[in-house]
């Protein structure tokens, strides 16, 4: 990632912020790309994800409740592993039972995977607007694709972001920095999509704005963030309208 983009955020460890002031809240700037997280921003899945990981980590002596695992899940898929059993496995370990686990999910989704309500036109109207687009997601490549094949909507990203394009995962702003980098486009003309806090915190640590999707968490989890437009149930909603407006 080149200086310059470096200086368009923190870029520190986890919880560094900007003040308001530097991201220009709530204010109607030119939006030139939507980043779209994965899991639980473009389809409704995470319940699928908790259970998984709940049944496999206690199967390997966590004794980890289900609100406990729901907390725990964000970022690679190894840094769970990690946080949960310190210094246990290797990372070929960590990476064998990261596929295992989401070859698991894959089987047991699949015949209820959608895009969320709206998704489909929303991403159609962006497309007519000259909005680029990309995915921002910690999900390993293998769960990307058999989101974009098997909905077939790879059309509409011209950038990935993987758990395998970054050293560092959300809360960290890496992810969307390499977005806004790979589209050519300044942080702050970019909106992000997202479920969780981890996500919102990682967009306000790269200086973006966020629109946040209830699927897993409610609005009272997110108030020590300033960066959000609005929250939304699905993609139907009329809020949304507003990103397509012009300064």
């Amino acid at each position: 990632m080149s200086e310059n983009w470096r200086h368009a955020s923190c870029l520190k460890p986890a919880n560094c912020h900007l003040s308001t002031a530097n991201i220009q809240l709530k204010t109607m700037m030119h939006t030139s790309a939507f980043l779209f997280d994965l899991n639980g921003t473009m389809i409704n899945d995470m319940d699928f994800h908790i259970r998984a990981w709940h049944r496999i980590l206690n199967d390997l002596g966590a004794n980890i409740g289900m609100e406990e695992v729901k907390r725990e899940c964000y970022g690679k898929n190894g840094e769970l592993l990690e946080r949960i059993f310190p210094g246990r496995y290797s990372e070929e370990e960590k990476d064998t039972m990261s596929y295992a686990k989401e070859a698991a999910y894959q089987q047991e989704f699949k015949p209820m995977l959608k895009l969320i309500d709206g998704l489909d036109s929303f991403l159609e109207q962006a497309g007519q607007h000259k909005i680029q687009m990309a995915i921002g997601s910690a999900a390993i490549m293998y769960n990307i694709d058999f989101v974009l094949d098997g909905l077939n909507i790879r059309r509409y990203f011209s950038t990935i972001v993987s758990a395998e394009s970054v050293k560092e995962s959300k809360p960290h702003p890496e992810t969307y920095l390499l977005c806004a980098e790979q589209l050519g486009v300044a942080p702050h003309n970019c909106i992000v999509f997202e479920d969780a806090p981890k996500g919102v915190e990682a967009a306000f640590n790269a200086g973006m704005r966020c629109v946040v999707i209830n699927t897993m968490h409610t609005e009272d989890e997110f108030t020590s963030y300033q960066n959000i437009e609005c929250f939304i149930d699905d993609y139907h909603d009329k809020q949304l309208l507003k990103l397509f407006e012009k300064p």
